[in-house]
C-alpha cells in the first residue's frame, strides 16, 4: 500500500511539472493576405522577454504569452509582435500604454494606431505591433486580415473597462490616454504625483489623458475606486501630497496647478499649466453615472389584478360544487343500483329514515 502511494505522489509530481513547463502555444496564422511565416515563431511567456524595459507593466495588464514571428513574400518582409493577456481590459491597458501621441488613426481589429512603418492594433485579448519594411495602399487592408485571423478569446471577461469613457473629448491631445493597472505602470506615463498615493491595493483603475489649454498642456487623472468613501480618503491624501510638494517639480518636474473633484467612487484630478477656469470646465465635465437594476414592478399585470383575483375565487367555488355534485350523484346512484341487482342481501343497509308523525 505504501508503495503505491509512492508511485501516486511521483506521478502526480511528474505530471505537475511537465504541465509547469509546457510552452505557450501558437496564436499567429502562418499565413494572411499573401503574407507567408518564415522558420519557427518566437514563443515566451516571460514579460521581460517581451519587453525588458517595462515588464513589471506588462504582468499588471496581465500579460500571458509572446509570439514573434517573421512574414515574407516575394521582395518584403513584416516584422510580427502579438502579445496575449489575460482579458481584453489587459490588451487595451498594454494599446494605450505603448501608443504615443501623433500616431495616426487606423480601422484595423478593435482600434488601431500607426507611425510610419509600425502599426499597432488589439483584437480581443491580443496586442500586435506590426513592423512593415515599407507601407503600401494595401497594408492596412492586410492587418485587418490578420486581425480576423486571431483566435477569439474564450474567456468571459472581454468587456472594456469603462472609466476612459468619462474623460472630456473637448480639446484632448490624441491618443494621449493611458489605461493603468498598476504602480508600475503608472510610474512609467509621466504621473503628477506618486502611485503610493493612489494605493492600487485598493482596487484601484487610472486613466490619464492630456488637455491643450491656452497656455499649455494639462494632464487629467481619473481614478476610480470600489466605494465612494474610499475615493474621498484618496482625494484628500492626494490635495495634501500636491500642497506638500508645492508642485515645484512634483512628480512630473514641472510647474503646476492642482485642481481635484470626487464624483461617486471617482477623483478626478487635473494639474499643469491650466487656468482656474480650464480646470473647473474639464472637472465639470466628470459626471458619475451609476448603473442601476430596478426590480420593482412599476406596473400592475394580470396576476397583481385584484379583479382576476374575485375571477379566479369564483371559479374556484364552481369547480367545487361541480365536484361536490357529481360525488353526491355518484353515491346515491351506486346504492340504487347496488339494491337492484342484489335486492335480497342482509348487507344492504337503508338510509336511515325518522318517521316523525306530521
Amino acid at each position: 500500500m505504501s508503495r503505491l502511494c509512492v508511485l501516486l505522489v511521483l506521478v502526480l509530481a511528474a505530471a505537475t511539472a511537465s504541465a509547469a513547463g509546457t510552452p505557450p502555444q501558437p496564436f499567429l496564422p502562418s499565413q494572411f493576405a499573401g503574407w507567408q511565416s518564415a522558420g519557427v515563431p518566437r514563443m515566451s511567456d516571460d514579460a521581460a522577454v517581451a519587453d525588458p524595459a517595462y515588464a513589471p507593466a506588462l504582468r499588471e495588464y496581465g500579460f500571458r504569452a509572446l509570439e514573434s514571428a517573421i512574414y515574407t513574400r516575394p521582395d518584403r518582409k513584416l516584422a510580427v509582435k502579438a502579445a496575449r493577456f489575460d482579458d481584453t481590459t489587459g490588451a487595451y491597458g498594454a494599446f494605450t500604454f505603448y501608443k504615443t501621441e501623433g500616431m495616426e488613426t487606423e480601422k484595423i481589429g478593435d482600434l488601431a494606431a500607426s507611425a510610419g512603418t509600425k502599426v499597432l492594433f488589439y483584437r480581443g485579448n491580443i496586442l500586435i505591433e506590426a513592423d512593415f519594411d515599407r507601407v503600401t495602399a494595401m497594408s492596412a487592408a492586410e492587418l485587418r486580415e490578420l486581425a480576423d485571423a486571431l483566435p477569439k478569446s474564450k474567456t468571459e471577461k472581454n468587456k472594456l473597462p469603462t472609466l476612459p469613457t468619462y474623460l472630456p473629448r473637448q480639446n484632448y491631445v490624441s491618443h494621449s490616454a493611458k489605461y493603468v493597472a498598476g504602480p508600475a505602470g503608472f510610474a512609467n506615463v509621466h504621473p503628477p504625483f506618486p502611485p503610493d498615493v493612489v494605493e492600487f491595493e485598493r482596487s484601484a483603475e487610472l486613466v490619464l489623458g492630456k488637455y491643450t489649454t491656452a497656455t499649455g498642456t494639462a494632464t487629467m487623472v481619473l481614478i476610480a475606486y470600489p466605494t465612494p468613501q474610499i475615493a474621498g480618503d484618496r482625494l484628500r491624501a492626494i490635495e495634501s501630497w500636491m500642497k506638500a510638494s508645492s508642485c515645484s517639480g512634483g512628480a512630473t518636474g514641472g510647474a503646476c496647478e492642482f485642481f481635484g473633484k470626487r464624483s461617486g467612487p471617482i477623483v478626478a484630478v487635473v494639474t499643469g499649466n491650466a487656468s482656474q477656469s480650464e480646470a473647473q470646465s474639464l472637472l465639470a465635465a466628470i459626471s458619475y453615472d451609476a448603473d442601476v437594476t430596478w426590480n420593482q414592478a412599476t406596473s400592475i399585470n394580470k396576476r397583481d389584478n385584484i379583479g382576476n383575483l374575485i375571477i379566479a375565487a369564483f371559479s374556484l367555488i364552481g369547480v367545487l360544487i361541480l365536484i361536490l355534485l357529481f360525488a353526491g350523484l355518484a353515491f346515491g346512484g351506486v346504492r340504487l343500483l347496488w339494491q337492484r341487482l342484489l335486492p335480497n342481501r342482509t348487507d344492504n343497509v337503508e338510509i336511515i329514515r325518522l318517521n316523525l308523525p306530521r
